[in-house]
């Protein structure tokens, strides 16, 4: 079993199209392989997949190349996922399963001044964002991680609309639905349920979220260029 660094953390119909959707991801990334999976979400709501097969081992490591994987034992130096849980003047904490959280302080997110809630606007991470971190005393978060953040600040266009608690298929669907389809370029996926809308020169990210806002039960946050 390999268990990945991205949630479900939804109820209901919206799950179980999660579940089928995610299902379809999978057989996209290891379906040419002699492997069998199935799915499942464990009580801290990350995604988990049991395998079986000839190929489960390189499977598994596939899906954990592609997903991040949750660990369960940390070594100081060593880079690890963990989702965005909760923040306070102190830092950011990253949960990483099994009811564990990881504090990244304030003084080593690494994302330039403001308080710990600041950075998190200014950058649009919603909650749940999956994030690599460099464990040890203090963690902190991993250079690969800081250097996406500040690519989405410095990239072509006028910014993003990142959201969570929406699968990139019921995202795409809402921009569509609200006549934006022509004012995207195209929406990354960031986990199972966050994604981020990649705007162009021409729309206005603030917007858009707000065309978009009452069709999501979601968090939405904007990030400018």
């Amino acid at each position: 079993m390999v268990v990945l660094a991205t949630k479900c953390y939804v109820g209901g119909d919206a799950r179980g199209r999660a579940i089928q959707g995610f299902d379809s991801l999978v057989d996209n990334e290891i379906g040419d392989l002699a492997v069998e999976w199935e799915i499942d979400v464990r009580d801290d709501d990350f995604v988990a997949v049991e395998l079986s097969g000839a190929d489960a081992t390189a499977a598994g490591n596939a899906l954990a190349e592609s997903w991040g994987e949750v660990g369960t034992a940390f070594e100081p130096g060593e880079t690890y996922v963990g989702t965005l849980d909760a923040w306070d003047d102190d830092g950011w904490l990253l949960d990483v399963g099994n009811g564990t959280r990881v504090r990244i302080p304030a003084a080593e997110l690494g994302l330039g001044t403001g308080t710990p809630g600041q950075i998190r606007d200014r950058f649009g991470i919603v909650q749940h964002t999956p994030l690599r971190f460099v464990y040890g005393e203090p963690s902190r978060l991993a250079d690969a991680t800081r250097d996406r953040l500040y690519e989405w600040t410095r990239g072509e266009g006028s910014g993003r609309v990142n959201v969570n608690s929406a699968t990139r298929g019921r995202v795409r669907a809402t921009v569509n639905r609200a006549g934006h389809a022509d004012d995207i370029v195209t929406v990354e996926r960031l986990g199972l349920l966050e994604q981020s809308i990649v705007c162009p020169a021409d729309t206005d990210p603030p917007g858009l979220l707000a065309s978009i806002g009452p069709h999501l039960r979601s968090e939405l946050k904007c990030v400018l260029t």
